[in-house]
């Protein structure tokens, strides 16, 4: 009898917990809809210009919660504008499938996937099926072999995010194709193809037609994640694919930068491959291209790298179409000993302007913030970089720190970084003669002055 009395106390007590776990789940799913329905219900209905309605969409009970952590990070006014957007993503292989995938996953409204190749092609050489594209796509399984990538993501992602509008076309971009790729008004076009005649064309286009575009560079034969950066098409190093696309564009199309881009600063750890024919031979790869200009030879490639740059453009498209103010980690090519110098001229300098170097309040540290993430390694005067590798080494020999306000304390929040004829410069003028005469660098100086104050700040809590 107490045996019996013991089982039905522990009988009664796990129905008790189950009943709790289950009146938990509710609860917090309950409280989850109530606190979007908050957010939601005093916003105005409002039509995006591609005509989505973002807010009908954030209204779907199962599509606010399935964007809950991305509301309670944008707000629910920032989230509406990337639901009420339209991103085209060109190229769907290991790092286009990726950044489509996330854009997905991040609730953005309309997406047009273009890509001409299949996800896994009949090799008509070796009369095989290929699966080495399963190694880095991002949905791509063995039943979709043969199936061209642009269907093969639209499958997958109608069983993800059904009520984003997906269209997928099967076309190679180029002059034909541009009106049917880039009409429409989209708000972001990523580049991710590994082509140069394409890559360059589509990106004079976007520039051309006044669209925001991100390009990724070359992915391949690189491990180290930690090296990935975005950064304007100028400044990127250490890449092949984006030196050629930066010459081409200069050279065909006048076009010097502007362009940001995903690259990697580590050096490439292996080459093409060579092509083998059917006889086992190596032989010229141009006699088997299907499109001129498409590479046939095959480049050894980590998974996983394409994969974060697929991340990273999904994660700058993203916070761009939020409208979310991101400082991406400026290319610096400067060392301990660049700052420590910084730091030394600020003070003689300190000490033959004013007699003393007492209202110096940064240390090597502070020179380092401000030099690298205020100033990107270069003169105030410079919206961009226009020297990269060693020419920006060269460059920073010539920078020196001085005050924007003469009144005011050598603080991170009043230094500027200049050529020394510009500190010359600087030192003889006032801050109004400045605002009068330059507005548009002193408005920029002003702002980036008043990020420091509120980033140091923010240091304080």
């Amino acid at each position: 009898m107490a045996e019996t009395g013991k089982l039905k106390s522990l009988a009664l007590l796990g129905t008790g917990t189950v009943l709790g776990s289950v009146s938990t789940v509710f609860l917090y799913k309950l409280l989850s809809r109530n606190i979007a329905r908050s957010h939601l219900k005093n916003v105005p209905n409002c039509m995006t210009h591609n005509g989505i309605p973002a807010l009908d969409l954030l209204k779907d009970e199962v599509v606010s919660e399935q964007l809950t952590r991305n509301i309670q990070f944008f707000g629910v006014e920032s989230q509406q504008k990337v639901s009420g957007s339209y991103v085209v993503v060109i190229g769907l292989g290991g790092v286009g499938s990726h950044a489509a995938a996330m854009l997905l996953r991040s609730g953005v409204g309309r997406l047009l996937l273009v890509d001409f190749d299949q996800v896994l092609i009949i090799c008509s050489l070796c009369e095989k099926v290929s699966v080495s594209s399963l190694n880095r796509h991002a949905v791509a399984t063995r039943a979709d072999v043969g199936t061209p990538k642009a269907l093969c993501l639209k499958k997958h992602f109608s069983s993800i995010f059904p009520e984003c509008h997906i269209d997928a076309k099967v076309l190679l971009y180029d002059a034909s194709s541009e009106e049917e790729i880039l009409s429409g008004h989209p708000d972001f076009v990523l580049d991710c193809i590994d082509n140069i005649d394409t890559k360059v064309a589509l990106l004079a286009a976007c520039v051309r037609r006044g669209l925001k575009v991100l390009c990724a560079t070359g992915a391949g034969a690189r491990a180290d994640p930690t090296r990935i950066r975005v950064a304007d098409l100028r400044e990127s190093t250490n890449d092949p694919l984006s030196r050629a696309v930066r010459h081409r564009l200069r050279k065909d199309y006048g076009i010097e930068g502007g362009i940001p881009v995903v690259f990697s600063l580590e050096k490439p750890k292996a080459k093409l491959l060579p092509f083998t024919g059917p006889s086992g031979e190596d032989e010229n790869p141009s006699d088997y291209q299907m499109v001129p200009g498409f590479r046939v030879r095959i480049i050894p490639v980590l998974g996983s790298i394409p994969a974060i740059f697929g991340m990273v453009m999904a994660s700058y498209v993203v916070t761009q179409l939020a409208e979310l103010q991101v400082q991406t980690e400026p290319i610096v090519n400067m060392d301990v000993d660049h700052y420590r110098l910084l730091h030394q001229r600020l003070t003689e300098h300190e000490e033959s302007l004013y007699g003393t170097a007492k209202e110096v309040q940064v240390d090597v540290e502070e020179v380092m913030y401000v030099a690298k993430e205020l100033w990107h390694g270069r003169s105030a005067w410079e919206h961009s970089a226009k020297d990269v590798g060693r020419g920006m080494w060269r460059s920073v020999n010539e920078l020196m720190l001085v005050r924007w306000d003469r009144e005011k304390p050598a603080t991170v929040s009043n230094l500027v970084l200049l050529k020394f004829k510009e500190a010359d410069e600087h030192e003889s003028r006032t801050l109004d003669d400045i605002k009068e005469k330059e507005p548009a660098f002193f408005e920029r100086v002003t702002s980036v002055l008043k990020r420091a104050e509120l980033e140091f700040l923010l240091q304080l809590f």
